[in-house]
């Protein structure tokens, strides 16, 4: 059997698998979705405004939990640590099952709040 060179063999595998890899590495290199700011505040009025005033035309909301202005402007906060804690809610809240993306979207539109 015929030797191939150390770059032939290279070559060889790049011409046979390089279009596989290239397909793939579009699906692994493909950057996640932005959050949507718009579908959390519909979110937050569909879920969150029966306890928390969610919105600047909401005139009310349950008294012991905090406005989502107020949550935004805490220190420390952050979309991305909402998001992670929406998706494990405390005992207090309903479970609304919310997927990783609507947790985004929703964190999202509280950050918003904080401008």
């Amino acid at each position: 059997m015929l030797q191939l060179s150390h770059s032939k063999t290279v070559a060889r595998s790049v011409a046979r698998f390089g279009p596989l890899a290239a397909i793939l590495s579009l699906g692994l290199a493909a950057p996640a979705r932005s959050a949507d700011a718009a579908n959390g505040e519909a979110l937050a009025k569909r879920w969150c405004a029966s306890c928390h005033i969610v919105s600047a035309d909401q005139t009310r909301g349950a008294d012991n939990v905090p406005p989502f202005g107020n949550i935004a402007k805490k220190p420390g906060f952050s979309a991305e640590k909402i998001a992670q804690f929406l998706m494990d809610p405390h005992p207090k809240m309903p479970d609304i099952q919310l997927s990783r993306t609507e947790a985004r979207d929703l964190g999202a539109y509280i950050a918003s709040l904080a401008k």
